[in-house]
């Protein structure tokens, strides 16, 4: 066992600490590639049941709190919050995210689209978080994880997965070696364990980038999101806490022509507010101040096979999809609800948690769900953007007869809660 460098500090919520390295086990259960918001959600929910993980990352865990790492807020679905609740994590947000109590769909500022409200007191359809502070707080619960340990910042010099299990040889110019029953990619979209692995992706770039920001307005969101599609690529406002001024806020995904994204990100802040309220029809008033913002190409990318030998992908490095309708990060959380419950039986069963057997129920439990999904959002980017009267016209219709058939209103709402399929425990609120 070894440990790291005790001279490095973390911010946890504005709580400076110093941060020592877990010791390195000698053998835990799995070795988990990645530790961003969905390697972190796999190891404490592997934690919360007993089972052993090391987290291997570049990036220094600092650096990675830091407000200025990941500007951007995540609507996180209503089933993921259960499960970030029943893995230990909720506690840590107690208070920083903001629920939302209905979703309106439009085609274009008009009138009519479609309602999404959940009709259940006290059960929102999901909580807006800033990105930041999900870190933070999954940071802070693997940190008190006994069973959780980390090797930040340091890479895999080799990996050699075989029919005995897996080694990882670390360049942190320790010469730490590792070994376990299995590896999880967590690493993202460009995933090069993937690669390696020889996993096939399909994937197109869209021609649309996403400029993200927060932006403060005039009248109060109510809880409300609006999903805006106009042809350039859909608009969406989801609402957020009150920023320290006492000011609404909402968080802003706003997707454009991939040639207008630069110029338009761009803009001094009084004219991005004038272009923000021709989008916003408005619904919100006036708009300022507004944060820094962002932009970055979208894309989409599937693996039709998400597991190999002793190798199992969750999050960006299985799938990417269009932020349409906000079910990026839900994927990845379903896919840590299924995994985690698959390894878990597995170990209580006494199988070897790189068994075939558990890593072929995992793909094929998520490889249907992450298919209707990704293939849902590809479509419904293609349709919106398809430009016209005509066009618009039948969109409007086919939300308006959306709206009068409760079954299929009922299962896009379950789509939009995380609650469609054979739920994982652990979404369902429970430990497995």
């Amino acid at each position: 066992m070894r440990w790291g460098d005790g001279r490095r500090g973390l911010t946890l919520f504005g709580t400076t600490r110093p941060f020592r390295y877990p010791p390195l086990m000698d053998d835990p259960d799995v070795i988990i590639l990645g530790a961003g918001l969905v390697g972190l959600t796999l190891a404490c929910a592997l934690d919360a049941h007993g089972l052993r993980s090391v987290l291997i990352d570049p990036a220094e865990p600092a650096a990675a709190l830091a407000p200025g790492f990941d500007g951007r807020a995540t609507a996180v679905a209503s089933a993921s919050w259960r499960m970030l609740n029943a893995i230990g994590v909720g506690a840590q947000l107690e208070g920083r995210g903001c629920p939302i109590a209905r979703i309106e769909v439009m085609d274009g500022p008009k009138p009519g689209g479609l309602s999404f409200d959940p009709g259940r007191p006290g059960d929102p359809l999901g909580v807006m978080f800033e990105n930041r502070d999900l870190r933070a707080a999954l940071r802070a619960r693997a940190e008190t994880g006994g069973n959780i340990a980390f090797r930040q910042p340091a890479r895999a010099a080799t990996v050699e997965r075989g029919a005995h299990g897996v080694r990882v040889a670390l360049a942190d110019g320790g010469g730490a070696e590792l070994r376990a029953p299995l590896l999880v990619a967590a690493e993202g979209r460009n995933s090069p364990t993937r690669e390696v692995a020889g996993l096939r992706v399909a994937r197109w770039r869209y021609d649309h980038r996403a400029i993200v920001t927060a932006i403060g307005h005039e009248r109060p969101h109510e809880n409300v999101a609006y999903e805006i599609f106009y042809p350039a690529g859909p608009f969406a406002l989801l609402p957020m806490l009150d920023g320290t001024d006492g000011r609404p806020r909402s968080a802003v995904v706003w997707s454009v022509a991939a040639k207008d994204g630069p110029a338009l990100a761009g803009l001094p802040d009084r004219a991005f507010a004038a272009e923000l309220e021709k989008r916003m029809g408005g619904l919100l008033g006036r708009v300022g101040p507004i944060a820094a913002r962002s932009t970055y190409p979208l894309g989409f990318h599937h693996a039709a096979k998400i597991t190999a030998e002793r190798l199992a992908l969750v999050g960006d490095a299985a799938h990417g999809i269009h932020p349409i309708a906000g079910q990026g990060l839900n994927l990845g959380f379903r896919d840590v609800a299924a995994l985690a419950e698959v390894l878990v039986d597995g170990a209580r069963s006494g199988l070897d948690l790189g068994d075939p057997i558990l890593l072929d129920r995992y793909q094929r439990w998520r490889g249907l769900d992450v298919l209707s999904v990704a293939a849902a959002t590809d479509g419904l980017t293609r349709l919106f953007g398809v430009g016209g009267r005509a066009a618009s016209a039948v969109r409007r219709a086919g939300m308006a007869a959306i709206d009068r058939v409760p079954a299929a209103k009922g299962w896009l709402m379950a789509e939009a809660r995380g609650e469609s399929g054979e739920l994982p425990t652990l979404l369902r609120g429970a430990l497995v």
